[in-house]
């Protein structure tokens, strides 16, 4: 791993909103000094498809904003801010599928408060598209009247997911789908994958940073996509396409159990060790079984969190068919694109040649109606059987 030289260093193939904010954060110590600081102000919406960076872009800002050197990366306050200690600096990560009104309400109230180490008191909302409607409401008070050297830094993907009055006061921030040969640059030079496995991982991944280097790093997760991409080829007939879904649902399933799994037991063993498991002495005991509620307060908001994972990882298996069924596309019109499943050109050409480019647009949006159900509450497997026999109908 290569050390960072400046906050900024992680973000891919985000040149323009790099300098965006540098500029702004130049701004920022023009203002603490007593100067006009014209190009900063208290309120960022930062947007940009999944995988972009959001809150990666978010959360380099908060540092050079607390930073004295504007965003060194290896100063005591950018460690903190990247590490998740930082006093002044307040993260907001939705457990669930909404954020509510009550915990909207104790978080303005927080972020009223004075910056009691640093140069600002910052909040970093994730996914503030979240927010429920008297949440929303409740923010944009905050957002209309703010605190002195509070500075809001809300995340989602697109400006319309907000209340246009949120958005209106919000200097916007809109990050882009990374190249792909960003992608690869960073696998290869900052996690040691090899090349070939990095230039694979970056096209499957389509620009979302992740997910290219989990795919790249995770050989199971690999196997996954794989046989999700394996499905369309094997849709013969209504057994089939009963099966297919059944066994879409159960790769979505382990895909979000090996995604939460590793989540959960960090995190509550850093409970434990914070609450002095492992310790010696006077009151260890004591103290952790003190961690009793902390720990089964944790528990709640990792189920939350299981759902809202699983839902996105429901999505994501099936954003992957619609890459499969593009591609197609892509092969049915002549079209010189990069191929994101070109691993799997045999079945690419055998759908390609047995179908029209009118019914592999049928089975796209037939894919995209699945999202809208599962969206809806539709029990994700009743969804998708009702999709791969559409696929299968073409």
């Amino acid at each position: 791993m290569l050390k960072r030289m400046s906050v900024f260093d992680d973000l891919v193939g985000q040149d323009t909103v790099i300098e965006q904010l540098r500029s702004a954060t130049r701004a920022a110590g023009e203002q603490l000094a007593g100067g006009a600081g014209g190009g900063m102000t208290h309120a960022w919406l930062f947007t940009g498809p999944p995988g972009s960076g959001r809150a990666e872009a978010a959360r380099a800002f908060a540092a050079a904003l607390q930073c004295a050197d504007g965003g060194c990366g290896h100063c005591s306050s950018c460690h903190q801010v990247f590490a998740g200690t930082h006093t002044d600096v307040l993260y907001v990560r939705p457990s669930g599928l909404s954020f509510g009104v009550d915990r909207t309400r104790e978080l303005v109230l927080r972020a009223a408060s004075r910056p009691t180490s640093g140069r600002f008191r910052i909040v970093l909302f994730e996914d503030a598209d979240r927010a429920t409607e008297a949440a929303s409401n409740a923010l944009l008070k905050a957002v209309e009247e703010p605190s002195p050297r509070t500075v809001w830094l809300l995340c989602t993907p697109t400006a319309e997911d907000m209340l246009v009055t949120i958005r209106s006061r919000c200097r916007q921030v809109r990050l882009r789908t990374p190249p792909t040969r960003a992608v690869v640059d960073v696998l290869v030079n900052r996690d040691g994958v090899a090349p070939d496995t990095a230039a694979e991982a970056a096209r499957a991944a389509a620009g979302h940073i992740e997910r290219a280097r989990r795919l790249a790093t995770d050989p199971d997760a690999r196997e996954r996509r794989s046989e999700v991409l394996a499905i369309p080829a094997r849709l013969d007939g209504m057994g089939a396409c009963v099966s297919a879904a059944a066994r879409l649902y159960e790769l979505a399933e382990a895909e979000a159990k090996a995604t939460t799994s590793a989540l959960d037991e960090q995190e509550k063993s850093d409970l434990k060790a914070a609450f002095g498991e492992g310790g010696t002495g006077k009151g260890v005991a004591k103290a952790v079984r003190g961690a009793a509620g902390a720990i089964k307060d944790l528990e709640e908001q990792q189920k939350r969190r299981a759902t809202r994972i699983k839902r996105d990882t429901y999505d994501l298996a099936l954003m992957d068919l619609v890459a499969f069924y593009r591609d197609v596309l892509a092969i049915q019109l002549g079209a010189r694109v990069e191929l994101s499943t070109g691993a799997h050109e045999a079945d690419l050409m055998r759908v390609a040649r047995a179908s029209s480019p009118e019914s592999t647009l049928r089975r796209i949006d037939a894919i995209m109606a699945c999202r809208e159900r599962i969206a809806a509450n539709v029990h994700p497997q009743i969804a998708m059987e009702a999709m791969t026999a559409a696929l299968y109908m073409g």
